[in-house]
């Protein structure tokens, strides 16, 4: 039995080639519309909705428009709710059905194998939960699909779950949402002339810090509880 165990946990190179570019696919790095290399890229491949004319206004004899998404304006209760959830299906769908291909090629068992003895003491989540982590610096819904998937694969627990849902919650996306308005901080300046003194590195270095903090404190509350009941 453990050695047929053994077998199946066995790494082969085409798993750490997938897991590479599953790195690199949901990371970030290669966004770019107007680039070529955008097709490797999770967000530019996964694109966004057309936009709708929502308003027409006369300026003199200009035509002006105002656009805006398929929700419309103005829409509340479950109505809307469930126009924003179907937005959602397309950016989860996508993202399980390219971690399924990585899956099969090995990208899971090679991120267990290579990242297992650095989350599993920095958070307490073992190295499966890593493509999940790295897509959820980009995208918030691509990052909660895929710790879904992980918790009905077996390959974390409940508790771990929890620990790696905080982990996401505290500035989820923060990649994405940081440098797509965030940045602007950072181009401010009083009346001086004084600018903001940070950096884009100090900032998200910061936001991934807090963010192993908030897993920690759940992680800590975690073991008191069992210890508690036990």
């Amino acid at each position: 039995m453990s050695e047929q165990v053994k077998t199946e946990e066995k790494v082969g190179i085409g798993g750490y080639i997938a897991l590479i570019f599953a790195i690199v696919f949901f990371s970030g790095m290669l966004a770019g519309a107007n680039h070529w290399y955008g097709i490797f890229d999770f967000s530019t491949l996964n694109g966004a909705f057309g936009k709708l004319i929502s308003g027409v206004t006369f300026d003199g004899e200009a035509v002006k428009t105002a656009a805006t998404t398929f929700r419309g304006k103005g829409g509340t209760g479950a109505i809307d709710g469930f126009a924003f959830a179907l937005g959602l299906v397309p950016t989860v769908m996508f993202a399980l059905a390219m971690v399924t291909v990585l899956d099969h090629y090995g990208a899971l068992r090679a991120a267990r194998q290579l990242l297992t003895p650095i989350l599993r003491p920095l958070m307490g989540v073992p190295g499966s939960c890593s493509l999940a982590l790295i897509a959820s610096l980009q995208s918030t819904d691509g990052g909660a699909a895929l710790t879904r998937q992980l918790l009905d694969a077996g390959e974390i627990t409940e508790d771990e779950g929890d620990i790696f849902a905080m982990f996401q919650l505290s500035a989820d996306a923060a990649i994405t949402n940081f440098m797509g308005a965030g940045v602007v901080l950072l181009s401010l300046t009083s009346a001086t002339g004084e600018t903001v003194p940070a950096s884009i590195g100090l900032c998200l270095g910061l936001m991934l810090v807090m963010k192993v903090v908030g897993a920690n404190i759940v992680r800590f509350l975690k073991v008191f509880r069992a210890k508690k009941a036990a």
